[in-house]
């Protein structure tokens, strides 16, 4: 037991040389961190399943099958499928003006895209109704036209799309920021179009981040709540996504199908976590053979 505690020691100090921490503050950091993420991620995480499948399995599947339900599931699908692309698109846009051009308020642009950060979803769901709802001088010539916006799904497409389209840009821009200008700048000197260099050498360098940021993109379009349930109006089985669904069914006391619902929706985040760990496990991989492709031919 001795030798086994010493050898642990002997590996622990060797993967730390670079810290000058003793070894019982490391462990005890370590030993924290853990307890803290059993105490409020894990063990909260498991109770979600355990009350889905508490009254049996016929029970959630009926939860998860009804209409409302199905109808609040392919509207979570649906918003996710619109405001993802168009966040990659904007994304890639943003990030490639303000790391490849010089112009005048960049940086305010740069403060912009944080702006869904520092806003309250619920207030950027307010917004909308301001701009489109029944008593704003846009929402008179919208019902003048037979255009329904808000309480309707393109309110719910624009409040998701609001509250995640910094995900992406903000993965990029550092990451293209470190990168530079040199790579483009030698592809255009050799001849190559502005769209063979984009597709060529840029979106190779960039994908892993890209990736990254549709994976955050998505589970926080999945998982939104605040702007949405401003938007909604909350009709059942017409503007209700998943997490409203759930919030309906736990204030009717139906608690086997709200925790059924939120196992789906917890079911989703882990499956998000599982491919973003996959990307990065992938990505270290990828850098790993490029590094030692480099060094042979050294």
């Amino acid at each position: 037991m001795a030798g086994a505690v010493s050898a642990f020691g002997r590996r622990f100090s060797r993967a730390n040389e670079a810290t000058t921490e003793p070894l019982w503050v490391r462990v005890l950091l370590i030993v924290v961190a853990l307890v803290f993420l059993a105490l409020f991620l894990v063990i909260p995480l498991i109770a979600v399943f355990v009350e889905a499948f508490s009254r049996g399995t016929q029970v959630y599947w009926a939860a998860i099958t009804e209409p409302d339900a199905w109808h609040a599931i392919k509207l979570t699908l649906l918003a996710a499928a619109i405001s993802v692309p168009l966040n990659v698109v904007f994304g890639v846009a943003a990030a490639w003006s303000i790391t490849k051009f010089q112009f005048r308020g960049k940086q305010a642009l740069v403060t912009l895209i944080d702006l869904p950060f520092a806003v309250s979803p619920v207030v950027a769901g307010l917004i909308y109704v301001l701009l489109f709802g029944a008593h704003s001088w846009l929402g008179v010539w919208l019902l003048d036209n037979d255009i329904k916006i808000i309480f309707a799904v393109p309110g719910i497409v624009l409040a998701t799309i609001f509250v995640t389209f910094p995900f992406i840009a903000r993965e990029l821009i550092p990451l293209m920021e470190e990168q530079g200008t040199s790579y483009e700048e030698a592809s255009l000197t050799l001849g190559a179009s502005g769209w063979q260099t984009f597709w060529r050498v840029t979106l190779p360098s960039i994908k892993w981040g890209l990736l990254y940021g549709i994976i955050l993109c998505n589970a926080r379009a999945m998982g939104e709540f605040g702007a949405v349930s401003v938007v909604s109006g909350h009709i059942r089985g017409q503007t209700n996504t998943l997490p409203l669904h759930i919030e309906i069914l736990y204030n009717e006391y139906q608690f086997a199908a709200a925790f059924a619902a939120a196992s789906l929706l917890a079911g989703l985040a882990l499956i998000t976590l599982l491919v973003k760990s996959l990307l990065e496990w992938q990505h270290v991989r990828d850098r790993e053979k490029a590094a030692r492709a480099a060094a042979q031919e050294t």
